[in-house]
């Protein structure tokens, strides 16, 4: 594939976009002699999403070639306006290949080209995030990618193993996450027919998340959050209310629960990162047409604690899980 090199000018402009708004931070590589050009938008930092990148670079690198693949990574900082701006930047760039980590970027992806490839990493449900019906595994098109979406109704047992006394579990997400949305749902079915009374407490962003977590803990024996972005990046708010109020957590991802969890069984997000990775060689090289390409899932889930919140709220570990390090 035709190497392409990066529009200085295009890249200055869309940096001063951002610092002008206030919202992203950027990390942008200076052009070089790489092979490939490859766009890098994260929705926001936080554990997950991070090491995903980290995963798909170090994987990339190593089936390419170090040096034969040129990275413009870019972070939006949570905001869904700077996505757009990112991913319009790749487009005019002329990127060989966009992955989109979390659900936003990848809907600015699908909204703005459709001929660059875009590989999904960290979305939950592809036909929820894109507006599928009768979904088969496949996007089609110009678009596939890696789903992080754990076992709910593994995640659903693993709560009743654990709290089989409880009676009402609160069900904490981002309400503008369709994703959060969709899992909240499903593992509201799972808990209602073990019995469980389920209340559904959605916050619309970081402004109100600790109000409403407040509010969750006053009404709920123990708190279900799913892997929403907005969490993993806001779990320290969540710990201080959550644990002064002694109400355990059950995490969607190992971010959140390192961060306010006692336990989740949770995708590994390295190995989601690099099955990405393997996507996009194939897509590169020109060994696989990604309008066929079925969505992969995490091909590792794992049981994991926060050893520290379990011991505080004097909760047992579930046996066989590990402790997140």
């Amino acid at each position: 594939m035709k190497k392409k090199l990066l529009c200085a000018a295009l890249s200055a402009l869309l940096l001063a976009s951002l610092s002008a708004c206030g919202q992203a931070a950027a990390d942008s590589s200076s052009p070089g002699e790489a092979q490939y050009l490859v766009g890098i938008c994260q929705q926001m930092r936080h554990e997950s999403l991070d090491t995903a990148t980290e995963g798909f670079k170090d994987t990339l690198d190593g089936l390419l070639g170090e040096g034969n693949v040129e990275y413009i990574e870019q972070n939006a900082g949570g905001e869904q306006s700077n996505c757009t701006i990112i991913i319009d930047g790749f487009v005019s760039d002329g990127v060989d290949l966009i992955l989109a980590n979390a659900t936003w970027p990848l809907q600015a992806a699908a909204s703005a080209t459709a001929d660059i490839p875009v590989l999904g990493t960290s979305v939950t449900d592809y036909a929820t995030a894109l507006g599928i019906e009768d979904w088969n595994g496949t996007v089609g098109g110009n678009i596939s990618g890696t789903s992080d979406l754990a076992p709910l109704d593994q995640q659903a047992d693993m709560l009743r193993s654990l709290f089989p006394d409880a009676e009402n579990v609160g069900l904490l997400y981002c309400s503008s996450e369709p994703n959060s949305v969709y899992q909240i749902e499903t593992v509201r079915g799972y808990l209602e027919e073990m019995g469980y009374s389920c209340t559904a407490y959605a916050f619309n962003d970081a402004n109100d998340l600790a109000s409403v977590t407040q509010t969750a803990c006053d009404s709920s024996d123990v708190i279900y959050i799913p892997t929403d972005n907005t969490a993993a990046t806001n779990t320290e708010s969540i710990a201080n209310v959550a644990l002064a109020a002694g109400v355990p957590i059950v995490g969607g991802d190992s971010g959140i629960c390192s961060g306010c969890g006692v336990a989740t069984i949770a995708a590994d997000y390295y190995e989601l990162g690099a099955a990405t990775a393997r996507m996009a060689a194939q897509i590169l090289t020109g060994e696989a047409d990604i309008s066929v390409m079925p969505v992969e899932y995490s091909p590792v889930v794992s049981g994991l604690y926060n050893a520290a919140n379990c011991e505080l709220l004097g909760i047992t570990p579930p046996e066989g899980y590990e402790p997140i390090g």
